[in-house]
């Protein structure tokens, strides 16, 4: 029971860290593009739509990938 425990709480704490790292490099390359554009600094909704199917689809290929 202690070793399925381990390898739970290491995939746990490298997703996270991994997710972390992603979502700083994001908002990182976010801000830079908002930075040198002109204009609206706002996410439109058309936009939050296809960020959030893009962000499902990338974790269902993941997952695709690890279960077959």
């Amino acid at each position: 029971m202690q070793e399925d425990s381990k390898w739970k709480t290491t995939t746990y704490l490298i997703g996270g860290a991994l997710g972390l790292a992603t979502g700083v490099a994001a908002a990182f390359l976010f801000i830079r593009s908002r930075e040198n554009s002109e204009g609206d600094h706002m996410i439109t909704s058309g936009q939050g739509v296809k960020l959030g199917m893009g962000i499902v689809t990338f974790l269902r290929q993941i997952t695709d990938s690890i279960t077959k």
